[in-house]
């Protein structure tokens, strides 16, 4: 697969990345733990050099089951992982708080055992905490790349400000945010400060947790026992109904070209900048080809206009998360 380098910093990745979350569940229940083992080695053996995980996923089982799939990839392969909430070593459960500077160093010895690794290579502060200045999470950062626990610096959903301010203590190599046709608040000043510091963009959920590759209909059901789309307003009811007019410009480029709607949504995200690397998860094995094709896949000038015309025209109705998960956020 072709190569990206995530801004400025020297880090270079495969062009796609695999978002390591649902292979521990979050749209679905919890897939069979070798399947997904499996999975994750089928991704390097097809190209893929950049795994995204993190502490609060599962919590603690994500971490472990990509620090098993991968141990035999040592220096191939780039992990990422994130911080943010304070969780219960014992219980594995979230205790209802947001890690604070002087604890992240113990976040992260965690995720290296978990891991299996000497050193994190890329290390996301997961979601902002509110009551602490962005400079001191920061410099907490940099006691661990000093410390040589951590190569690079990431954030995750921070706002354009916020970026600036940690990136000034500690410099940042990469910011995560959801970013995809029917989400793209990240144009409004988060991408242009990437562009302006030298940090790449890692969007999550670049298929718009599956609504972007025509698999999701006005019948469709979500469990509300373990999917996390049973909860989010722009998949319910009318508003659904209203976005999938996105989906049928979508699938009317990707019939055109001979291509899947997924992989004209990711080939959309790959050519706003080459410093972009989309990080679409799944835990099928041809979902997990059918994204990687999309790497080769090149859309004309007139196809990103008519796309991002669409995406422009139709207004997405609903919210991309619940209003305690939006709340969060640093956006």
């Amino acid at each position: 697969m072709q190569k990206r380098m995530l801004g400025n910093s020297g880090l270079e990745v495969s062009a796609l990345g695999l978002g390591c979350m649902t292979t521990t569940g979050g749209y679905s229940g919890r897939p069979d733990r070798q399947e997904m083992i499996g999975l994750l080695r089928a991704a390097v053996d097809r190209g893929v050099t950049f795994f995204d995980t993190a502490e609060i996923y599962g919590p603690h089982a994500n971490e472990e089951l990509v620090g098993e799939a991968l141990a035999a990839y040592g220096g191939q392969v780039v992990i990422a992982t994130k911080f943010a909430a304070d969780i219960d070593p014992v219980e594995r459960k979230p205790s209802g708080r947001m890690l604070r500077p002087d604890e992240i160093a113990r976040a992260a010895d965690g995720s290296l055992r978990r891991l299996g690794v000497d050193v994190i290579d890329l290390y996301y502060q997961h979601r902002v905490n509110p009551d602490v200045p962005i400079e001191e999470m920061a410099g907490a950062v940099q006691d661990l790349v000093t410390a040589g626990k951590v190569k690079h610096f990431g954030m995750s959903e921070a706002a354009a400000d916020t970026i600036r301010r940690a990136h000034a203590v500690q410099p940042v190599t990469a910011i995560q945010s959801e970013y995809n046709l029917w989400w793209r608040r990240p144009e409004e000043d988060v991408l242009a400060t990437c562009a302006e510091l030298g940090i790449g963009f890692v969007p999550f959920s670049p298929l718009g947790k599956g609504f972007l590759t025509g698999t999701v209909s006005a019948s469709t059901t979500f469990d509300t026992s373990n999917d996390l789309r049973s909860q989010i307003p722009r998949f319910s009811g009318e508003a659904l109904q209203h976005n999938l007019a996105l989906v049928e410009e979508v699938r009317g480029v990707a019939e055109a070209k001979g291509v899947t709607p997924g992989q004209v949504a990711l080939a959309w995200l790959l050519a706003q900048q080459p410093w972009i690397v989309p990080i679409p998860g799944t835990t099928k094995l041809h979902r997990l080809e059918e994204n990687i094709a999309a790497a080769g896949v090149t859309l004309t000038d007139a196809e990103l206009a008519q796309l991002g015309e669409a995406s422009s025209r139709i207004q997405i109705q609903g919210g991309r998360y619940p209003d305690f998960l939006e709340a969060q956020t640093n956006l």
